[in-house]
């Protein structure tokens, strides 16, 4: 749609954020219904038509929650079987013996920067959320400790490092080398990771009280294996890295077989996330669940209950991506287009700039990287700028910035943490900008030196 003329849509769309934070956060009003309630108010003061208002807020939750619902359920199913099986017990005592008990945070980070590659941000926080709810558990520290490492190293790969599409999108955008990217990115992420992740996490974790009690950590958790019990973690690793070597293999399709042929299309096909994660679910079933004695009924049980403590969190991703649409639509992501455009900035500074605004207005960081790479890339091509490659980390660094309540992630931290909005605030949105900014200052400090 066309907004009118002169319409101050950045300023509607920075008093909707406020609006939504105050709501949430000061009133305590339901936030699904505040999300829904924001969207409309924001459509109707930038005049979108009334008829369109609720069709594009319906698309728009219907396309985040067409792919985050199917992982997020799929997830929690094969989360459910490690906890029940004991995997998730396995794999916690395993890493606390080689790391160390003072040193989980860094065991957190680690296992997240690796298997985090592949993965989108969301089903790698599914697959090993349940690790991070046991080590807790297992230290008696606070879920903070353990999980804000393992989404700062998500996140770092997420935004930084090609297989992921938007990094890969920009990197054709930008005529970028992908061993070159991800070399750069290798040494700009580790470092950022560390900084966001489990150093963070100790300065941030004891000021932030939780519930004593939290129930979806408690399906995770409370299980009654005991520790002669426990399956291998040769095994338990195996399954649950199942579906990142999958989404390798569909990553590495085109250089494995012939594109077009059969067993290229099968690649692709296992490659996918859901599918992928489903495969993994299923054998999952026989290695935790079968294999360890229990029944059918336990294992319809098991993947049946799990679902109910992530009903909420699902349709809070959907309203964020109904808000996400109605900003869009709004016309608010071409006005900032318009506005950066009115600055004369280096390509390097630019590119974090306008992911980091598309960020900030859409809650996206795939929508914010990709539109910033098309935006920017012409400039930079025009321009001659030599290191295209770094364009692509300060666009994926700009595309982190400030996740707030227009961000799927968001609600995915704060549901599954036991927090409150300002302190998903406090924790989560730090995070995000911590590695936004870190990872744009390494980027900054390697173009000197290139």
């Amino acid at each position: 749609m066309t907004p009118a003329a002169g319409s101050p849509l950045l300023i509607y769309a920075a008093l909707a954020i406020i609006a939504l934070v105050l709501l949430i956060a000061r009133y305590r009003i339901n936030p699904f219904i505040v999300i829904t309630l924001v969207s409309i108010g924001l459509a109707l003061a930038a005049r979108m038509p009334a008829g369109d208002i609720m069709a594009a807020y319906e698309a728009g939750v219907g396309k985040t929650l067409g792919h985050i619902a199917l992982v997020v359920a799929l997830g929690t199913m094969l989360g459910k079987m490690m906890a029940e099986s004991g995997g998730a017990e396995r794999i916690a005592r395993t890493l606390i013996e080689r790391f160390g008990e003072k040193n989980a945070h860094w065991a957190m980070v680690s296992i997240a920067f690796v298997c985090g590659l592949p993965l989108f941000f969301e089903v790698g926080f599914v697959l090993l959320v349940p690790i991070a709810f046991t080590i807790a558990r297992r230290l008696g520290v606070s879920i903070l400790l353990t999980g804000l490492p393992m989404v700062a190293g998500l996140s770092v790969v997420h935004g930084l490092v090609p297989p992921h599409p938007a990094a890969m999108l920009a990197v054709g955008e930008y005529a970028a080398q992908v061993g070159k990217t991800v070399f750069y990115a290798t040494l700009v992420g580790i470092p950022t990771a560390v900084i966001a992740g489990p150093l963070f996490a100790r300065l941030v974790a004891p000021r932030i009280r939780l519930p004593a009690h939290n129930a979806v950590a408690a399906q995770f958790t409370e299980t009654g294996t005991r520790v002669a019990d426990l399956p291998g973690f040769g095994v338990t690793l195996g399954t649950v890295l199942l579906p990142v070597g999958l989404m390798l293999l569909g990553g590495w399709a085109d250089l494995l077989s012939t594109p077009g042929s059969a067993a290229n299309q099968l690649l692709h096909f296992v490659g996918n996330s859901v599918i992928a994660l489903l495969i993994a679910t299923l054998l999952s079933f026989w290695t935790l669940g079968l294999a360890r004695g229990f029944n059918r009924n336990a294992i319809l049980r098991f993947s049946t209950e799990c679902l109910a403590p992530t009903a909420a969190i699902t349709l809070l991703v959907g309203a964020g991506g109904g808000l996400n649409r109605i900003l869009i639509e709004t016309g608010v992501t071409r006005e900032i287009v318009e506005l950066s455009a009115r600055f004369d900035l280096s390509p390097l500074i630019l590119g974090w700039l306008v992911a980091a605004l598309m960020r900030v207005a859409t809650g996206s960081a795939t929508v914010a990287m990709t539109t910033a790479a098309g935006i920017v890339a012409p400039i930079a091509l025009a321009s001659g700028y030599p290191h295209p490659e770094l364009l692509v980390l300060a666009t994926g660094a700009g595309s982190l910035i400030l996740s707030h309540v227009n961000d799927g992630g968001f609600w995915l931290i704060k549901e599954y943490f036991d927090m409150t909005v300002v302190q998903t605030l406090q924790t989560w949105t730090v995070l995000e900008t911590l590695i936004s900014l870190v990872a744009f200052a390494f980027t900054l400090g390697l173009a000197r030196m290139l």
